[in-house]
């Protein structure tokens, strides 16, 4: 992928920091420190991309790169104020990437408008035989092509189970100001019921996990990264090789993988997790019969302060409840600035599509931004 932007003459300014093995929706949980949001330095950027978001929400960079697993470009991207994309899964590219769960992990632009993010998605979609789930399909030679001023003929659902408990009363006022834009602006707009989509959380925390335990029990301290110099036998070096050079986040999700694929426990957690996934994606295919695009909140809340939610995993890992039914589906999404709560700070407006439909996601988003002045917005940073 890096090669392929090089090819076409891109400028590389450096890596990003994000959260250890991407596993966070802070970037708390980096070995390198904590990333500060540029609207606000006690908060963090989101995760587990933050940096790649608040570089280009400081204006350090005009595009940037992440992964995404259960959220970590449209959450960081809705917290710091820019536009980030989720392809659709095996669209771009993953060699290269360390994997932390195989079957949602996936690579995706970030960008100060739709346009930068069109831009750079051109750049690096298409098969790439380095790669086994790399799609064999034709990609579009240029993604802009697809961005109107007008929506006249899209038909846009908006997800019923998104604006429940939990969902912040700015964030819900934002984000239905940015629906009726988009009617305003000619879509039709309907109420889409998801069902299966508060399932999607708890799903993800038993297959990412578990494929995360799977992918990571390479680093052992003999095959890659770390290792532990004094041990005085293996089975030392193993143990004292895991226990240092893990956080305690990555400890925690490979420890509740490795439980849910033990005997015994794989039926009743993965197993059933894997049905269930199923059934999230059966609700999307059903949605996306009567609309091409679904929106929603791209997270509950906006930025919470740095060391808020490090206590309290679970609070933390609800950062990404609107965000991982879409990895779940392989389905592409992508999160764009639709407003502003009392303290300054970005709310996103998430925008789903069919599988391979980026073309709908990026003229409904393009659309929306072009009508707004949110995307012109800057923190004093930048």
């Amino acid at each position: 992928m890096t090669e392929r932007l090089s090819a076409q003459g891109m400028v590389m300014l450096g890596k990003a920091n994000m959260d250890e093995f991407a596993m966070g929706s802070s970037t708390e949980n980096s070995a390198y420190q904590v990333t500060a949001n540029p609207w606000d330095l006690a908060r963090v950027p989101g995760g587990s991309s933050g940096g790649s978001a608040a570089a280009v929400s400081a204006g350090q960079a005009v595009v940037s790169l992440g992964s995404d697993t259960g959220g970590s470009i449209r959450q960081p991207a809705s917290f710091c104020g820019i536009v980030g994309l989720k392809p659709t899964y095996g669209l771009i590219s993953r060699y290269g990437l360390v994997a932390y769960a195989s079957s949602l992990d996936q690579i995706g632009p970030f960008g100060r408008t739709v346009e930068d993010a069109a831009i750079l998605l051109g750049g690096i979609a298409g098969h790439d035989v380095k790669d086994a789930t790399s799609l064999k399909v034709d990609v579009p030679a240029d993604y802009t092509a697809f961005l109107k001023p007008d929506l006249k003929g899209i038909k846009v659902g908006v997800i019923n189970e998104t604006f429940g408990e939990g969902l912040d009363g700015e964030v819900k006022g934002a984000v239905e100001a940015a629906i009726a834009q988009l009617q305003a602006l000619g879509a039709e707009v309907q109420e889409i019921s998801c069902p299966r989509f508060r399932y999607g959380l708890p799903t993800y925390y038993i297959i990412a996990p578990s494929e995360a335990s799977a992918n990571l029990a390479r680093y052992d301290g003999v095959k890659y990264g770390f290792r532990k110099a004094d041990a005085s036998n293996l089975l030392d070096m193993y143990k004292t090789t895991r226990a240092e050079g893990f956080g305690a986040e990555v400890k925690r999700r490979i420890m509740i993988g490795t439980y849910t694929l033990s005997a015994g426990y794989y039926d009743a957690y993965y197993l059933k997790a894997q049905k269930v996934r199923t059934l999230i994606k059966q609700d999307f295919e059903t949605a996306f019969e009567s609309v091409d695009v679904l929106v929603c909140p791209t997270s509950p809340t906006t930025a919470f302060k740095a060391g808020e939610k490090t206590a309290d995993p679970i609070s933390m890992y609800l950062s990404d409840l609107m965000t991982i039914p879409v990895n779940l589906a392989g389905l592409p999404g992508l999160s764009l600035p639709c407003g502003f709560d009392a303290q300054g700070l970005p709310i996103g407006l998430q925008i789903i599509g069919n599988v391979l439909r980026e073309d709908q996601v990026l003229r409904v988003a393009h659309a929306y931004e072009q009508s707004t002045e949110w995307h012109k917005k800057s923190p004093s940073l930048a």
